[in-house]
């Protein structure tokens, strides 16, 4: 990974730095990231708070809390989905590597939620599936 990851929303005023490692790489098939990104499934990482910043644009971030306790944050002029935060672990977010403008070094390492995928969608790679969210 390069030693800092620059990223934006799709409009640009939200912009970010990552400064930290970027772990538990992953594909979401869940029907609520699916709806949130408008796409077969969501790729995401866990970053560290700590190792998260917003140089530009935190104001415009809108929240939804969509389960409890997890709260999904958005750019409020162009719906960019950023992070989800977590209640129950603050020290980590839920990071969309789709809003990064470098290439973050990782790749996917398995599929989450297969159960629930998109039925018009054919995962064609070799990576491990689960049907809901495994245990670690």
């Amino acid at each position: 990974m390069p030693k800092e990851l620059k990223g934006s929303c799709l409009c640009g005023q939200i912009r970010y730095k990552i400064l930290g490692p970027l772990v538990g790489v992953l594909n979401c098939h869940c029907s609520m990231c699916r709806k949130s990104h408008g796409a077969a499934f969501r790729t995401r990482a866990a970053v560290k708070r700590a190792d998260f910043q917003y140089l530009e644009g935190e104001n415009l971030l809108t929240r939804y809390q969509s389960s409890p306790g997890e709260h999904r944050t958005f750019c409020s002029v162009c719906g960019a989905n950023i992070v989800t935060e977590f209640d129950a672990d603050q020290e980590w977010l839920g990071f969309a590597l789709g809003t990064l403008d470098d290439d973050p070094g990782v790749k996917p390492q398995r599929h989450i939620f297969v159960g629930s995928k998109a039925p018009w969608h054919d995962i064609t790679d070799d990576l491990p599936q689960w049907q809901a969210m495994p245990d670690s």
